[in-house]
Protein backbone atom coordinates (compact mmCIF):
# COMPACT_ATOMS: atom_id res chain seq x y z
CA UNK A 1 0.00 0.00 0.00
CA UNK A 2 1.22 3.48 -0.86
CA UNK A 3 1.56 5.50 2.35
CA UNK A 4 0.12 8.99 2.08
CA UNK A 5 0.28 10.81 5.41
CA UNK A 6 -1.09 14.18 6.47
CA UNK A 7 0.25 15.58 9.77
CA UNK A 8 -1.81 17.98 11.86
CA UNK A 9 0.46 19.83 14.27
CA UNK A 10 3.79 21.42 13.40
CA UNK A 11 5.44 21.36 16.82
CA UNK A 12 8.46 19.26 17.71
CA UNK A 13 6.58 15.96 17.32
CA UNK A 14 4.97 16.89 14.02
CA UNK A 15 8.22 18.21 12.55
CA UNK A 16 10.16 15.21 13.78
CA UNK A 17 7.70 12.75 12.25
CA UNK A 18 7.66 14.81 9.04
CA UNK A 19 11.43 14.32 8.74
CA UNK A 20 11.24 10.63 9.56
CA UNK A 21 8.40 9.89 7.16
CA UNK A 22 9.97 11.82 4.31
CA UNK A 23 13.30 10.11 4.89
CA UNK A 24 11.72 6.66 4.77
CA UNK A 25 9.88 7.20 1.50
CA UNK A 26 6.43 7.89 2.94
CA UNK A 27 4.52 10.50 0.95
CA UNK A 28 3.73 13.36 3.35
CA UNK A 29 0.93 15.23 1.61
CA UNK A 30 0.80 18.03 4.16
CA UNK A 31 1.98 19.45 7.48
CA UNK A 32 -0.69 21.65 9.03
CA UNK A 33 0.12 24.17 11.76
CA UNK A 34 -1.40 27.06 13.66
CA UNK A 35 0.85 29.56 11.94
CA UNK A 36 2.89 29.71 8.76
CA UNK A 37 6.50 28.56 9.03
CA UNK A 38 9.11 27.12 6.69
CA UNK A 39 7.73 23.68 7.62
CA UNK A 40 3.98 24.11 7.25
CA UNK A 41 1.99 23.59 4.07
CA UNK A 42 -1.23 25.00 5.52
CA UNK A 43 -2.62 26.95 8.47
CA UNK A 44 -6.07 27.83 9.79
CA UNK A 45 -8.84 25.28 9.11
CA UNK A 46 -7.62 21.84 8.07
CA UNK A 47 -7.46 22.01 4.25
CA UNK A 48 -9.21 19.84 1.66
CA UNK A 49 -5.88 18.22 0.80
CA UNK A 50 -6.22 16.16 3.99
CA UNK A 51 -8.56 13.89 2.01
CA UNK A 52 -5.60 12.92 -0.22
CA UNK A 53 -4.06 11.04 2.71
CA UNK A 54 -4.86 7.50 3.80
CA UNK A 55 -3.39 8.19 7.27
CA UNK A 56 -3.79 11.37 9.31
CA UNK A 57 -1.45 11.95 12.25
CA UNK A 58 -2.68 14.29 14.98
CA UNK A 59 0.49 15.61 16.62
CA UNK A 60 -1.31 18.15 18.77
CA UNK A 61 -1.72 18.76 22.52
CA UNK A 62 -3.94 16.31 24.40
CA UNK A 63 -6.67 18.91 24.90
CA UNK A 64 -6.77 19.60 21.14
CA UNK A 65 -7.18 16.03 19.88
CA UNK A 66 -10.98 15.86 20.10
CA UNK A 67 -11.29 19.28 18.42
CA UNK A 68 -9.11 18.05 15.55
CA UNK A 69 -11.13 14.84 15.21
CA UNK A 70 -14.37 16.84 15.21
CA UNK A 71 -13.03 19.04 12.44
CA UNK A 72 -12.04 16.00 10.40
CA UNK A 73 -15.35 14.15 10.69
CA UNK A 74 -17.64 17.17 10.42
CA UNK A 75 -16.26 18.44 7.12
CA UNK A 76 -18.45 19.16 4.16
CA UNK A 77 -19.05 16.83 1.19
CA UNK A 78 -16.12 18.20 -0.78
CA UNK A 79 -13.75 17.52 2.09
CA UNK A 80 -14.97 14.06 3.11
CA UNK A 81 -12.39 11.49 4.17
CA UNK A 82 -12.40 8.28 2.19
CA UNK A 83 -13.64 5.11 3.87
CA UNK A 84 -10.68 3.30 5.39
CA UNK A 85 -8.73 6.46 6.20
CA UNK A 86 -6.98 6.10 9.55
CA UNK A 87 -6.66 8.88 12.14
CA UNK A 88 -3.86 8.38 14.67
CA UNK A 89 -2.93 10.66 17.55
CA UNK A 90 0.51 10.80 19.14
CA UNK A 91 -0.48 11.11 22.79
CA UNK A 92 0.66 8.44 25.21
CA UNK A 93 -1.91 9.35 27.84
CA UNK A 94 -5.04 10.77 26.19
CA UNK A 95 -8.21 8.74 25.61
CA UNK A 96 -10.05 10.99 23.11
CA UNK A 97 -13.82 10.80 23.47
CA UNK A 98 -14.42 11.10 19.73
CA UNK A 99 -12.31 8.11 18.66
CA UNK A 100 -15.42 5.82 18.56
CA UNK A 101 -17.11 8.23 16.12
CA UNK A 102 -14.41 7.52 13.57
CA UNK A 103 -15.50 3.90 13.14
CA UNK A 104 -19.11 5.07 12.71
CA UNK A 105 -17.92 6.86 9.57
CA UNK A 106 -15.88 3.97 8.20
CA UNK A 107 -12.60 5.37 9.48
CA UNK A 108 -9.92 3.88 11.73
CA UNK A 109 -8.70 5.48 14.91
CA UNK A 110 -6.05 4.89 17.53
CA UNK A 111 -2.74 5.84 19.09
CA UNK A 112 0.72 6.15 17.50
CA UNK A 113 3.00 7.20 20.38
CA UNK A 114 6.74 7.13 19.59
CA UNK A 115 8.77 6.24 22.68
CA UNK A 116 11.56 8.74 22.01
CA UNK A 117 12.30 12.29 23.17
CA UNK A 118 11.42 14.94 20.58
CA UNK A 119 13.65 17.72 21.94
CA UNK A 120 15.49 17.94 18.60
CA UNK A 121 13.39 17.15 15.48
CA UNK A 122 16.56 16.70 13.41
CA UNK A 123 17.53 13.66 15.48
CA UNK A 124 14.11 12.01 15.30
CA UNK A 125 14.61 9.96 12.10
CA UNK A 126 17.71 8.27 13.51
CA UNK A 127 16.17 7.77 16.96
CA UNK A 128 13.08 6.15 15.46
CA UNK A 129 15.17 3.52 13.66
CA UNK A 130 15.67 1.70 16.95
CA UNK A 131 12.61 2.89 18.85
CA UNK A 132 9.30 1.43 19.95
CA UNK A 133 5.90 2.90 19.12
CA UNK A 134 3.05 2.51 21.61
CA UNK A 135 -0.13 1.72 19.67
CA UNK A 136 -3.79 1.01 20.34
CA UNK A 137 -7.12 1.38 18.57
CA UNK A 138 -9.24 -0.68 16.20
CA UNK A 139 -7.84 -3.38 13.92
CA UNK A 140 -7.40 -0.99 11.01
CA UNK A 141 -5.58 1.59 13.12
CA UNK A 142 -3.23 -0.95 14.68
CA UNK A 143 -2.44 -2.52 11.31
CA UNK A 144 -1.68 0.92 9.87
CA UNK A 145 0.50 1.83 12.86
CA UNK A 146 2.50 -1.38 12.50
CA UNK A 147 2.97 -0.75 8.79
CA UNK A 148 4.12 2.86 9.23
CA UNK A 149 6.40 1.88 12.10
CA UNK A 150 8.02 -0.70 9.85
CA UNK A 151 8.71 1.96 7.22
CA UNK A 152 10.63 4.13 9.71
CA UNK A 153 12.48 1.20 11.30
CA UNK A 154 10.54 1.09 14.57
CA UNK A 155 8.82 -1.72 16.45
CA UNK A 156 5.38 -1.53 18.00
CA UNK A 157 4.18 -2.09 21.55
CA UNK A 158 0.45 -2.71 21.94
CA UNK A 159 -1.06 -0.80 24.86
CA UNK A 160 -3.66 -3.02 26.59
CA UNK A 161 -7.16 -1.57 27.13
CA UNK A 162 -7.16 0.51 30.30
CA UNK A 163 -3.38 0.43 30.50
CA UNK A 164 -2.56 3.90 29.23
CA UNK A 165 -2.01 5.63 32.59
CA UNK A 166 0.62 3.09 33.68
CA UNK A 167 2.06 2.89 30.17
CA UNK A 168 2.58 6.65 30.10
CA UNK A 169 3.90 6.76 33.65
CA UNK A 170 6.56 4.23 32.62
CA UNK A 171 7.38 6.35 29.58
CA UNK A 172 7.82 9.44 31.75
CA UNK A 173 10.02 7.54 34.20
CA UNK A 174 12.32 6.26 31.45
CA UNK A 175 12.45 9.44 29.36
CA UNK A 176 12.15 12.39 31.75
CA UNK A 177 13.63 11.12 34.99
CA UNK A 178 17.13 10.34 33.65
CA UNK A 179 17.34 14.01 32.65
CA UNK A 180 16.38 15.03 36.20
CA UNK A 181 18.97 12.61 37.61
CA UNK A 182 21.61 14.10 35.32
CA UNK A 183 20.86 17.57 36.68
CA UNK A 184 20.91 16.45 40.32
CA UNK A 185 24.16 14.51 39.90
CA UNK A 186 25.78 17.44 38.07
CA UNK A 187 24.78 19.79 40.90
CA UNK A 188 26.31 17.44 43.49
CA UNK A 189 29.61 17.48 41.58
CA UNK A 190 29.47 21.25 41.13
CA UNK A 191 28.90 21.67 44.87
CA UNK A 192 32.37 20.25 45.60
CA UNK A 193 34.04 22.63 43.14
CA UNK A 194 34.00 20.73 39.83
CA UNK A 195 33.24 23.14 36.96
CA UNK A 196 29.63 22.92 35.81
CA UNK A 197 30.40 21.97 32.21
CA UNK A 198 32.86 19.26 33.27
CA UNK A 199 30.34 17.95 35.79
CA UNK A 200 27.60 17.72 33.17
CA UNK A 201 29.84 16.01 30.64
CA UNK A 202 31.14 13.51 33.19
CA UNK A 203 27.60 12.63 34.29
CA UNK A 204 26.42 12.29 30.70
CA UNK A 205 29.32 9.99 29.85
CA UNK A 206 28.59 7.77 32.83
CA UNK A 207 24.87 7.64 32.09
CA UNK A 208 25.49 6.76 28.44
CA UNK A 209 27.79 3.92 29.52
CA UNK A 210 25.20 2.65 32.00
CA UNK A 211 22.44 2.72 29.39
CA UNK A 212 24.67 0.95 26.86
CA UNK A 213 24.91 -1.98 29.29
CA UNK A 214 21.15 -2.42 28.92
CA UNK A 215 21.71 -3.44 25.30
CA UNK A 216 23.10 -6.80 26.43
CA UNK A 217 21.74 -7.21 29.96
CA UNK A 218 18.51 -6.90 31.90
CA UNK A 219 18.29 -3.97 34.35
CA UNK A 220 19.02 -6.28 37.27
CA UNK A 221 22.09 -7.70 35.51
CA UNK A 222 23.32 -4.25 34.49
CA UNK A 223 23.09 -2.71 37.97
CA UNK A 224 26.48 -1.87 39.49
CA UNK A 225 27.66 0.02 42.56
CA UNK A 226 27.67 -0.29 46.35
CA UNK A 227 24.20 -1.82 46.61
CA UNK A 228 25.02 -4.95 44.60
CA UNK A 229 28.31 -5.19 46.49
CA UNK A 230 26.47 -4.96 49.81
CA UNK A 231 28.56 -2.01 51.00
CA UNK A 232 26.54 -0.63 53.90
CA UNK A 233 29.32 1.71 55.07
CA UNK A 234 29.56 3.31 51.61
CA UNK A 235 25.82 3.97 51.57
CA UNK A 236 26.02 5.58 55.03
CA UNK A 237 28.87 7.86 53.91
CA UNK A 238 26.87 8.92 50.86
CA UNK A 239 23.81 9.74 52.95
CA UNK A 240 25.89 11.76 55.38
CA UNK A 241 27.53 13.71 52.57
CA UNK A 242 24.15 14.48 50.98
CA UNK A 243 22.60 16.00 54.12
CA UNK A 244 23.03 19.49 52.69
CA UNK A 245 21.05 18.65 49.52
CA UNK A 246 17.57 17.50 50.46
CA UNK A 247 16.42 16.79 46.89
CA UNK A 248 19.47 14.73 45.93
CA UNK A 249 19.39 12.87 49.24
CA UNK A 250 15.70 12.01 48.89
CA UNK A 251 16.21 10.72 45.35
CA UNK A 252 19.27 8.72 46.41
CA UNK A 253 17.34 7.05 49.22
CA UNK A 254 14.17 6.35 47.24
CA UNK A 255 15.96 4.83 44.23
CA UNK A 256 18.33 2.85 46.43
CA UNK A 257 15.36 1.36 48.28
CA UNK A 258 13.77 0.46 44.95
CA UNK A 259 17.02 -1.24 43.91
CA UNK A 260 17.18 -3.52 46.95
CA UNK A 261 15.08 -6.18 45.23
CA UNK A 262 17.53 -6.13 42.32
CA UNK A 263 20.46 -6.41 44.73
CA UNK A 264 18.79 -9.39 46.39
CA UNK A 265 18.35 -11.05 43.00
CA UNK A 266 22.05 -10.48 42.37
CA UNK A 267 22.90 -12.56 45.44
CA UNK A 268 23.36 -9.99 48.20
CA UNK A 269 22.62 -11.92 51.44
CA UNK A 270 19.27 -11.26 53.18
CA UNK A 271 20.97 -9.97 56.33
CA UNK A 272 22.91 -7.42 54.27
CA UNK A 273 19.73 -6.36 52.47
CA UNK A 274 18.19 -5.73 55.89
CA UNK A 275 21.20 -3.61 56.95
CA UNK A 276 21.03 -1.63 53.71
CA UNK A 277 17.31 -1.03 54.15
CA UNK A 278 17.82 0.12 57.75
CA UNK A 279 20.56 2.54 56.65
CA UNK A 280 18.39 3.98 53.86
CA UNK A 281 15.41 4.47 56.16
CA UNK A 282 17.42 6.49 58.68
CA UNK A 283 16.14 10.07 58.84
Amino acid sequence: MSERVFIVGAGQVGRGLYRAFRGSGIDVVGLHGRRHTAWTTSTGPIPRSVSDANTIILAVRDDQIDDAIAELIDTGPGNRLATGTVVLHTSGSAEPELIPRLSERGLGGGTFHPLIPFANPEKVPELLKKAWIGIDGDDLARATSRRIAGHIGSRTLEIPPGGKPLYHAAAVMSSNFPVVLAELASEVLSAIGIPERSAQQAVRGLMEAAVSNLSDHSPTEALTGPLVRGEVDTILRHLAALRGDADARAVYKRLSLAALTMASQRGVPPETITELQRALLLR
